[in-house]
């Protein structure tokens, strides 16, 4: 069980910090936001990853390290256009 937790830690820092690194602008998020955008990731990834392949109907589970990673990159593109982050200026 706690290896399990600290599993979701490391893989969500990781999954967090390469999708912040990836998606183009400046995030100013903190480090346990970082690893909370990758364990939302890893569950997204998860649900991307049984909607495209027969799955066993669970479509809230975990994915690996690249589900992860796409999965954060889902989400924060998600949020920063939710939040109108990172919105380009318009020239008027």
């Amino acid at each position: 069980m706690i290896g399990t937790i600290i599993g979701m830690i490391v893989i969500g820092a990781i999954a967090g910090f390469i999708a912040r690194a990836l998606v183009p602008g400046r995030d100013s998020m903190s480090i346990p936001a970082t690893i909370l955008l990758g364990i939302v990731g890893s569950f997204v990834g998860g649900l991307l990853v049984s909607l495209f392949t027969r799955g066993d109907g669970d479509f809230l589970r975990p994915s690996g390290l690249i589900g992860s990673i796409i999965g954060a990159i889902v989400a924060l593109l998600v949020y920063n256009a939710v939040t109108g982050k990172k919105r380009a200026h318009s020239r008027v």
